[in-house]
């Protein structure tokens, strides 16, 4: 097929919205937990509903694309986003919260199975590694700069965003004025995807979804069962980590959220790009298993400061978390797959339904936040950084990742 460099750019937009929607739920938290008087508990309902979404809709999503085409997904995906959206935005209760996420959620898991073979076959597949490294900083690029529209959004005075929050935002809750940006954002979108010549997408045999037998199969492996709980454990550390930190902060240190409490979200984000891009290169010199070892008990150490530091040591080893776990989606994935000869595609979904764990996890976390305080709840994550750390001693690969000597590093370059 044809290049087609506007597409490929609209699938980075896409990833950039999904990025920008899906991580502002952590700055907000506190501002939520405050709005609606809640418990601990009843707040990480709105992570849960949203990546409850991502664990149903993961695998029926592949075979819901297959039957209905790549552009009538994407606009039903679009428009499930817009749906949960604008009823927040219309009617910013607790309760519509919680649907509204399990809704966008629902589209944002629709799109992330859509958009990796779309860019293949929009970019050509000489360029496919090229443009997933793209993606990859433009998800970390939306994660970065999300908090700082919340904050610019929440502190900034001029006529129209006056006439906004006197017009559209309901109950003088100005902090749902995102949700009216989402709204616009969704219905720009739709318009374009609309008028765009989507092409039809053949799948390689890793993208294809398979029959409930292979699944059946596969679920009767102990090593499937393994890495699935490693994406548990990862989503769900990375999304307690976004969702906890500025209330945390705030409880125990006196940080504002709407500022300085997200800007440290961001920055977390931020320090996760960073650390992507690095780990490309460390993955070059050292096995993925040390690498992942390394990086899961640097995680462990730093979390002991972020939990137990004084202020300023807080704000810097959560910054830093982002770190230390930046690299560790990849490797558990990339072991994963390279553990088993066959059904790829469907080993894929599995793992992809593992997303759920940014929803149990910030649950169980804020569960036992509301009997022995989120300090001590959020000890919770040695347990899942525990898990990480042991999957990267048990793993076993078929294959390893391909390593360079420095010293050959250097002679090439010479060369």
């Amino acid at each position: 097929m044809k290049r087609n460099n506007f597409l490929v750019v609209m699938i980075l937009v896409i990833w950039f919205v999904i990025s920008f929607v899906t991580n502002i739920l952590g700055p907000l938290m506190p501002i939520i937990i405050q709005t609606y008087k809640l418990s601990l508990t009843m707040a990480a309902f709105l992570p849960f509903s949203f990546f409850l979404a991502y664990g149903i809709m993961s695998i029926p999503a592949g075979v819901l694309i297959e039957k209905m085409g790549e552009k009538k997904a994407m606009l039903l995906a679009f428009s499930l986003n817009l749906a949960g959206s604008a009823a927040f935005a219309i009617n910013p209760l607790y309760s519509t919260a919680l649907g509204s996420l399990f809704v966008i959620g629902l589209g944002m898991a629709m799109l992330q199975v859509i958009i990796n073979p779309l860019m293949r076959t929009a970019g050509g597949e000489e360029n496919f590694a090229f443009y997933s490294v793209m993606a990859q900083l433009t998800f970390g690029l939306a994660s970065f700069i999300s908090p700082f529209v919340f904050t610019y959004l929440l502190h900034q005075n001029n006529a129209f965003l006056d006439f906004i929050f006197n017009n559209l935002v309901q109950n003088n809750l100005n902090w749902t004025i995102l949700y009216w940006l989402f709204t616009l954002i969704f219905i720009i979108i739709i318009l374009v995807i609309a008028l765009l010549k989507i092409p039809i997408v053949k799948l390689n045999d890793d993208e294809k979804t398979g029959t409930s037998q292979v699944y059946l199969e596969l679920l009767q492996k102990r090593e499937i069962w393994l890495f699935f709980l490693g994406i548990v454990a990862y989503v769900g550390t990375e999304q307690s980590l976004a969702n906890w930190m500025s209330e945390f902060l705030r409880s125990y240190h006196g940080i504002d959220p709407a500022s300085r409490g997200a800007s440290t979200v961001a920055w977390f984000w931020g320090a996760m790009t960073f650390g992507c891009l690095l780990g490309l290169a460390v993955l070059k010199l050292w096995d993925s298993k040390i690498v992942l070892k390394t990086a899961s008990i640097f995680s462990m150490i730093v979390l002991i400061a972020a939990l137990y530091g004084d202020s300023e040591m807080a704000v810097a080893a959560f910054i830093t978390l982002g770190f230390t776990i930046s690299v560790m989606f990849s490797i558990v994935f990339s072991l994963a797959l390279n553990s088993t000869h066959k059904h790829h595609g469907s080993f894929s979904g599995i793992l992809c339904s593992g997303i759920f764990g940014g929803a149990l996890v910030p649950l169980i976390i804020g569960t036992l936040g509301d009997y022995i305080g989120l300090r001590y709840a959020m000890s919770f994550l040695f347990l899942t950084l525990g898990y990480i750390l042991f999957l990267a001693y048990s793993a076993k690969p078929i294959i390893n990742n391909k390593t360079t000597k420095l010293k050959n590093i250097f002679k090439s370059e010479q060369n």
